[in-house]
């Protein structure tokens, strides 16, 4: 029985306008905070979300960017 050895593959997944984006990984070499701010230039939200997870799904690690623009309390 041969072992098989994967990469980690990081993907990223935020709520906009009802509806979750999956967000690829642009660069492994990022940190998660370094991947949000290089997506904060086509989803402005993106500037006052913050980071929870990793959760595991399947082979990869899932991160959610979630924003408090628009919710009340």
């Amino acid at each position: 029985m041969a072992l098989e050895i994967k990469g980690l593959q990081r993907i990223f997944k935020f709520r906009k306008d009802s509806k979750e984006l999956v967000l690829s990984d642009p660069d492994s070499s990022l940190s998660v905070n370094e991947v949000m701010d290089f997506y904060s230039m086509t989803y402005p939200e993106l500037t006052t979300a913050t980071v929870h997870g990793p959760e595991w799904e399947e082979d990869k690690a899932v991160y959610r960017f979630k924003t408090t623009i628009g919710v009340k309390g």
